[in-house]
């Protein structure tokens, strides 16, 4: 925060700005999670030593009605927001919205912009409240990224912006002076996004996360800045005066003209966008529900000043009578070589992904990739420079950061091994052993009716048996390997014992299903 705000305030001075004014970076955090009633809880011990479950199939409804989203809050849910919004404001935590979320069982609470680290300590007790609270009323509040596989995960929205005086930095404003402050921040920070995605994307790294970004929501694991088809018009004609959109065909000039009003928190902004702007400020919507906003605050805050330092530096040289010449010819340059960070349209595709590779965006799609960008060279002397972190500080994060990775993922193998072994693989065997039971003393009796049906179930269940004795096999191999074998074993064992979810009675099935857990308040 220190470093973008002095960076800020060595910019507005470039403005005519005084050099008392006080720039503050702004917050405002979204935080979803999902609640499930703790009875259920406890039958589940991937959730209880995980936070995410190893099995489960995706019940036949589930999101795709988006009923759960737009519908009334249950009563129990209520109650239990209520009590949080009560203990919130006790501690003084401005808390503004509650609402349902897109996934049965999924909820969000989002507070006041305030100052960055009041915003960030704020949320750390958000957290904390929800777990109590959540706890009061019976149910258990999930805060990792990706309980349920198949719908929607939690992500922790972080909308920032940079304030000074009243005024915000990333408000277009109504006056040609505010305008031109408005597209140099913007220029700013387009550099810092296109020069340090890959810091961005280790700020929101994690086991958890993975199994979130670019799923249901979830922004891709390629960065990219969305700007909106007005912002982005203006954009373009500052560069060339040529929108292709038909509704503007002189350059912008900066300094003269005033910009179009542009909406605020557009309903229809693009929610595949991992970094997007939304009127005054930019969605970060990568971070994941469970981490703190420090990291990526830190991370967006130290790569924006390193941008603003450049600007302001070359800014500082220029003559007064041709400040405003010369800042055009300066964004128009700096926005032409940084670019490509931009894209508006589905980050989901196929399309983007090869698009993405063509202009030389990093695709850092899992943790590992993510967590050794950290300690280049490069992401050292950015922090070292405005004295964020030392070269030993970024080591130790690095160290510390792929030790939990690893630790996480055995500590999910070795569940999924002892889950599927000594849970699922009984009960299975008692189905199977109760169907083989039955085709005997049908065939004993000599009775053709059902018999062909219960040997095509007996063989269903043979094979699954098969399926999962031998997975479990190659998982405890996996396990004494890399966390890539890990993973790839977990994810065949766990194919196996979903398909078995399917044959086995309801009452005998002996883990609590997704239907039961999304389902029940």
């Amino acid at each position: 925060m220190t470093a973008v705000t002095r960076q800020a305030k060595r910019l507005l001075s470039c403005f005519g700005g005084p050099d008392n004014i006080h720039v503050s970076a702004d917050l405002g955090a979204e935080q979803e999670y999902f609640l499930v009633d703790k009875q259920l809880y406890a039958l589940r011990p991937d959730l209880m030593m995980c936070g995410r479950t190893l099995f489960g199939n995706v019940p036949p409804k589930h999101q795709q009605m988006e009923d759960h989203y737009f519908g009334s809050i249950k009563d129990r849910v209520l109650e239990f927001m209520v009590d949080v919004d009560e203990a919130l404001w006790k501690l003084g935590i401005p808390a503004k919205t509650r609402h349902n979320e897109v996934a049965p069982g999924q909820f969000e609470i989002a507070p006041i912009f305030e100052s960055q680290n009041l915003a960030v300590d704020h949320n750390m007790l958000v957290m904390e409240v929800l777990r109590k609270t959540a706890n009061k009323h019976d149910m258990v509040c999930l805060l990792h990224e990706k309980p349920f596989s198949g719908m929607n995960g939690s992500g922790k929205h972080n909308n920032w912006s940079i304030s000074y005086g009243n005024k915000n930095l990333l408000d277009p404003g109504s006056d040609p002076q505010q305008n031109a402050i408005f597209l140099t921040v913007l220029t700013a920070i387009i550099e810092a996004v296109d020069k340090h995605s890959d810091l961005l994307r280790n700020s929101v790294a994690s086991a958890g996360n993975d199994h979130r970004l670019g799923a249901n929501e979830a922004p891709p694991a390629i960065i990219s800045i969305f700007l909106g088809a007005q912002l982005n018009e203006v954009i373009e004609n500052m560069i060339n005066g040529s929108s292709g959109c038909g509704k503007r065909n002189d350059t912008l000039k900066i300094g003269v003209d005033t910009l179009p009003v542009l909406p605020r928190d557009a309903t229809d902004r693009n929610r595949t966008s991992p970094f997007a702007f939304t009127g005054n400020k930019f969605e970060f919507r990568a971070p994941g529900s469970a981490q703190s906003c420090a990291g990526p605050m830190m991370t967006l805050n130290t790569i924006v000043a390193e941008s603003l330092d450049s600007l302001a530096e070359e800014l500082s040289s220029f003559a007064p009578e041709t400040f405003l010449p010369q800042l055009q010819e300066t964004l128009k340059r700096r926005i032409s070589e940084h670019k490509r960070i931009i894209f508006n349209g589905d980050n989901y595709s196929e399309e983007w992904v090869k698009e993405a590779e063509r202009r030389g965006l990093p695709n850092l799609k899992n943790t590992m990739t993510a967590l050794h960008t950290l300690v280049n060279e490069k992401n050292v002397a950015l922090f070292e420079k405005y004295g964020v972190f030392s070269r030993r500080e970024l080591e130790s994060r690095f160290e510390i950061f792929l030790e939990e990775y690893h630790r996480r993922i055995r500590i999910e193998g070795r569940l999924s091994w002892e889950m599927a072994a000594t849970i699922i693989l009984p009960a299975l065997r008692n189905e199977y052993g109760q169907t083989v039971a039955a085709l005997s003393r049908a065939l004993e009796a000599k009775r053709t009716s059902g018999a062909a049906a219960l040997q095509k179930l007996a063989d269903k269940l043979g094979d699954a048996l098969d399926s999962i004795v031998s997975d479990l096999d190659t998982l405890e191999t996996a396990l004494t390997s890399c966390h890539e074998d890990i993973l790839a074993a977990m994810s065949r064992l766990r194919t196996s014992v979903d398909a078995a979810e399917t044959l086995v009675n309801d009452r005998s099935w002996p883990l609590p299903k997704y239907r039961e857990m999304l389902f029940i308040y």
